[in-house]
C-alpha cells in the first residue's frame, strides 16, 4: 500500500469496506478496535462500492486496499470495472502474523479460500487478473513493481521503492493493530526465511490453504 501511495499519480484507499464487513461478518474472529472502525467508515458495502466508482479522488489512478473476506454480502460486478491485482503470501506467513492479533482464527478469517474463488472467477471470465507473491517482491521489488505497472498501463516511477517511516494519511483507523512493523519501515526489506510455529489448528489451515497458495503463485509477476 505505502509503494503504490508513494506514486505521484496514485492514491490509495485502505480498506473501504472494512465496516461493511464487521456488519456481516460471519466467523467468530474478533477484530480489535471494531467499534472505532464502524464509527470511520460507511458501513453499507453497496454505497461503499457506488463511491467507489463515482468519487472524485483526486489523481488519475486509485487503488482500493481490499481484503477478499470483506467481499461478502455485495454484488461483485464493480468488479468487472476495475483492474484487479492479487497480493498472495504464505498461508503459513498470513496465519502466524494474524492468529498475533485475532484469536479464533478460521482459514475464511484471512480470507486464502475467498480469494483463490476471485482468482478463479477472473480468470474463467477473461478479464484476467495481476497476482504478486510477497516474497517475489520482497526479492525483487523493482522488477515486480515494473511488471505489475506494464500490466496496468502505469509508468513505473523509482518513488514507488522507498518510503518515509511512520505512519500515513491513508492509514485506517485499525493501523495501530496492524501496522507497527510497516511504520518502521521506508522500503522494501530482504527477504529472509522464517520457520514459522503454529498450533495444531493453525497448522491444519496452512495445509488445507497450501495448495490453493501454490496454485496462484504459479500465476505471479
Amino acid at each position: 500500500m505505502y509503494s503504490l501511495a508513494n506514486h505521484p499519480d496514485i492514491r490509495v484507499v485502505d480498506e473501504p469496506l472494512y465496516a461493511h464487513y464487521l456488519i456481516h461478518q460471519r466467523t467468530e474472529a474478533k477484530h480489535p478496535g471494531k467499534e472505532e472502525i464502524l464509527a470511520s467508515q460507511p458501513n453499507d458495502g453497496t454505497e461503499v462500492v457506488r463511491s467507489m466508482l463515482t468519487a472524485d479522488f483526486e489523481k488519475p489512478i486509485v487503488i482500493f486496499k481490499q481484503m477478499t473476506h470483506h467481499l461478502i454480502e455485495l454484488d461483485r460486478a464493480f468488479i468487472g470495472e476495475m483492474h484487479n491485482v492479487l497480493l498472495i503470501r504464505n498461508p503459513r506467513a498470513i496465519l502466524a502474523s494474524f492468529s498475533k492479533v485475532v484469536d479464533e482464527v478460521t482459514a475464511e478469517d484471512i480470507g486464502l479460500p475467498q480469494q483463490y474463488e476471485l482468482f478463479q472467477s477472473l480468470r474463467a471470465s477473461g478479464r484476467g487478473v495481476a497476482v504478486l507473491d510477497a516474497r517475489k517482491l520482497l526479492e525483487d521489488p523493482r522488477g515486480v513493481l515494473s511488471r505489475l505497472c506494464a500490466n496496468l498501463g502505469i509508468q513505473f516511477n523509482e518513488s514507488m521503492l522507498s518510503w518515509p517511516a511512520g505512519a500515513r494519511v491513508e492509514d485506517g483507523v485499525w493501523a495501530k493493530y496492524w501496522y507497527a512493523n510497516v511504520h518502521k519501515s521506508t522500503g522494501f526489506q530482504p527477504f529472509v526465511p522464517k520457520e514459522y510455529s503454529l498450533t495444531p489448528a493453525l497448522e491444519t489451515i496452512a495445509r488445507s490453504c497450501e495448495p490453493l497458495y501454490q496454485e496462484m503463485l504459479a500465476q505471479a509477476f
